[in-house]
This record gives structure tokens, C-alpha cells and sequence, in this order.
């Protein structure tokens, strides 16, 4: 195909008129597609139901321990529960804390410790003159929304292929006491589905940070999400490789069952280091005599163990693969070649990343919208939803029938054609 930009501008508004002709049809049909989140689908859903056959009235409630698991009790969770989630998340199963549903909440309550109380004895961020975070970009909103919401400055990092610009982390933590955290979501990252290399995570492991309470919010939500379970991407173990490099305390993991059984009700947890473990406890053992062990007790017998998980989520892949392939393969035939935009295709996660020209991202966004598709807000996948490039947009493939993706996706790409034709025209119009 030949790329917009070396089309006269002739051939551009006869373009442009076909193209809102089509627009037209589209807005016509009266659509009604939600893009914006990626919500598990509900033939997902389906798939951990027989675990709400694994408890009844009958069963026995004790854990390993003895422990009747209706009862007040075992504030960092059951021993078996802490095996299984070690086992996903590639930690020593001491070396965790089992939490309720969302690993979302428990990174909320690290960083608002932190704030009211400090980390491991240093001073309480809410007294210093400023606290940042650093946050490759693009990401997750909902990690943006967490420092936003506490005042917290945060700092803008690109993504590469091989993850975050690891010259610019370690010039920016040696430099600056105030940077106390970077978030991190290192495999099949959200948006772009990329996972750090080994030579990332290892540089990770070795930074020198200024500040003694810096630390690495580890976000391994898709450790298991694979859509490719025969060709499939490998991250390195940070904890480990952080103590190998002396920096044992560096590192806060998060993980969670929620895309895999219910993300209303699934498992949390945090694994980290000894002392950072004591430092949480202390806050624990005040805010909660226990999380929901009934939850843990159903989630440990319904999968047994890491070889059950890795079996349900083949069941996902099944599932999501072909709604991934279906966008990615539209993206490639209909916008190949035409220089108006890229795309990562990932090997997992729950995104599929597009770039567009810049300055036309909020454009496409409310195209869409207009003609029936509502997609995650532009700005989104960047701190205060700034998208300085006005270019990134987050698509979320999982939740749609695949119908309603293969409309929404065709819609999608003719509003990145129509907006792109709209900005070349316009490009050439103001130079004129």
C-alpha cells in the first residue's frame, strides 16, 4: 500500500470523502461496544465456576494447619495458599503475604504506608517537601491514579523493547533522594505486552538509589497470561537477582488470581523481603485479624497446585488468542504499509498497544465513540493522562464477543484512517 503521506493531496480528499461515507454507515447501525477495560469475558468467567462447587456445607474448613478457616485467625494467610501463589510468582513461599481480592488494593495500602508511617523506620513521605515516582510510559493508569491521588510528582520514563530506559532510571535515582518508587508491570506489559530482558531486570537489581527508602513496585500481574503457551516469554526472577546484587530490600512483587479465577473475588499477595515482610506486618496486624481464608482454602483445592493454574490458563489462551490474532490481523491488513501507525504484537497480557501519528490519538478516541465504540480514554496509558505525543491508544481485546471485536476493530481502524487523512490534509493546508 501506498503510505498517506506520499499521496497527493487530490487522492487524499476523494480518500477522505469514501472514508466518511463508510464513517456514516457505521453510525447508522446504532452500535453499542464497550473496548475501554480489560474485563475478562464472561465465557472466562465460566471457566472457574466449579470452584464455587469446591466449598459447601459439608466440607471441612480446616487448613494444613488445623486453622478453621471461618474463624478470626492467620493474619498473613494459610500456608497452603502461600505455596500455590509462590509456586505462580517464583518466590520462597515464606517470603510472601496472602491478601484478599486485589493486588490493586494492596499496592494502594504500600504506597499510603508508606506515606503515614515511612518504610522500615525512614521518614514518613507525607513530611518531606516532595516525593516522585518514576513511570515508563506508556502504562497502567491505575498505578498513575495511586500516586496522582496521593500528591505524589510522578516522572515520565520511555518503554524500549527490552522495558523501561534503564540509562535514564539509574541516572535518575542516584541523582534525586526525593524519587521513592518506580512502577513496573514487567511482563507482557500494560499496554504494549512487552517483558523486560534479563539485562533490564539485573539492572534493576543493581541500582544505586539516593534514597534508602526507594523501591521497586513490581507489578507481575501477567506472569501466567500467556497467549502462546509453546512460544512464550521468559522474565527473569527479580527478587533473587536482587539479592544476588546485595539490594535485597529494593523490591515490592504484586500478584493476583484475579484474571485467572474471579477478579471479584480472587487471591492478592505481596512477596518480598524479611524486613520489608516485619515492616508490613506491623501495619497489618493493626488494620486486619485476617483476609478472607475461606477464599484462599477454595482457590488452593480447586487448583491444586502451579500445574492446575498453568492448566486453566491454557483454557484462557483458547479464549483470548483468537480475539488478539483477530485485531493484529486486521491491524496489519488494513493498515500495513500505511505509515499511519504501529503496533507491538504481544506474546500475552491483556493489550494490544497502538501508536498513531501523533496529535491524533484523542481524535480517533472520539470518532469511535460517535459511531458506538467506547475505547480506554487517550491520555490513559501516561500520568495525569497527558499523553505528551497525543499518539497512544489501549486496546483491550477480552471482554467483546468476537463479533462485536471484529465490528469494533474494523470501526477502530477506519476512524485511524479517516482522523490520519484529516491531519495530512491539515499538515498541508497550514504549511501552504
Amino acid at each position: 500500500m501506498t503510505a498517506y503521506k506520499d499521496r497527493s493531496t487530490e487522492e487524499l480528499l476523494q480518500l477522505k470523502d469514501s472514508l466518511e461515507a463508510e464513517y456514516k454507515k457505521f453510525q447508522e447501525r446504532g452500535l453499542k461496544l464497550d473496548m475501554s477495560r480489560g474485563k475478562p469475558s464472561k465465557e472466562q468467567l465460566d471457566l472457574s465456576m466449579e470452584m464455587m462447587d469446591i466449598l459447601n456445607s459439608d466440607t471441612d474448613l480446616r487448613c494444613r494447619e488445623g486453622v478453621d478457616c471461618r474463624n478470626y485467625g492467620v493474619l498473613d494467610g494459610i500456608q497452603e495458599a502461600k505455596e500455590l501463589l509462590a509456586a505462580m510468582i517464583e518466590v520462597p513461599e515464606d517470603k510472601i503475604i496472602i491478601y484478599g481480592n486485589s493486588s490493586l488494593n494492596v499496592m494502594y495500602d504500600t504506597v499510603a504506608r508508606s506515606m503515614t508511617h515511612g518504610v522500615m523506620g525512614s521518614t514518613p513521605w507525607c513530611k518531606l517537601d516532595k516525593v516522585k515516582f518514576l513511570c515508563p510510559v506508556p502504562g497502567y493508569d491505575r498505578h498513575f491514579a495511586i500516586t496522582e491521588y496521593f500528591g505524589i510528582e510522578m516522572i515520565n520514563v520511555p518503554m524500549t523493547p527490552e522495558g523501561p530506559d534503564m540509562d535514564m532510571v539509574e541516572k535518575l535515582v542516584s541523582e534525586d533522594e526525593a524519587i521513592k518508587g518506580i512502577w513496573c508491570v514487567p511482563k507482557y506489559s500494560n499496554p504494549q505486552g512487552i517483558t523486560y530482558s534479563d539485562e533490564t531486570v539485573r539492572r534493576f537489581a543493581r541500582l544505586k538509589p539516593a534514597a534508602k527508602d526507594f523501591r521497586i513496585y513490581w507489578d507481575n500481574a501477567y506472569n501466567v497470561h500467556h497467549l502462546y503457551f509453546d512460544d512464550q516469554d521468559v522474565l527473569i526472577e527479580i527478587l533473587a537477582e536482587c539479592e544476588k546484587a546485595g539490594n535485597p530490600d529494593m523490591v515490592y512483587k504484586f500478584s493476583s488470581t484475579s484474571k485467572i479465577s474471579f477478579p471479584g473475588s480472587g487471591v492478592a499477595a505481596i512477596s518480598t523481603s524479611y524486613n520489608n515482610l516485619k515492616d508490613i506486618k506491623k501495619q497489618m496486624a493493626i488494620q486486619t485479624i485476617g483476609h478472607d481464608k475461606l477464599n484462599q482454602l477454595r482457590h488452593v483445592r480447586y487448583f491444586k497446585d502451579l500445574n492446575g493454574i498453568m492448566e486453566h490458563m491454557k483454557k484462557h489462551a483458547e479464549i483470548m488468542r483468537p480475539k488478539f490474532e483477530a485485531v493484529l490481523d486486521t491491524l496489519d491488513r488494513e493498515l500495513g504499509g500505511l505509515k499511519i501507525g504501529s503496533w507491538i504484537r504481544p506474546k500475552g497480557g491483556y493489550f494490544i498497544s497502538f501508536d498513531a501519528m501523533d496529535g491524533c490519538a484523542k481524535a480517533i478516541v472520539a470518532r469511535a465513540k460517535e459511531a458506538g465504540v467506547v475505547m480506554t480514554g487517550a491520555g490513559a496509558t501516561y500520568p495525569y493522562g497527558k499523553d505528551p505525543h497525543d499518539s497512544n491508544i489501549r486496546i483491550a481485546p477480552s471482554f467483546p464477543s468476537p463479533d462485536e471485536l471484529k465490528l469494533a476493530t474494523e470501526l477502530f481502524v477506519l476512524c485511524v484512517k479517516l482522523v490520519s487523512v484529516e491531519k495530512i490534509l491539515e499538515s498541508r493546508s497550514s504549511a501552504a
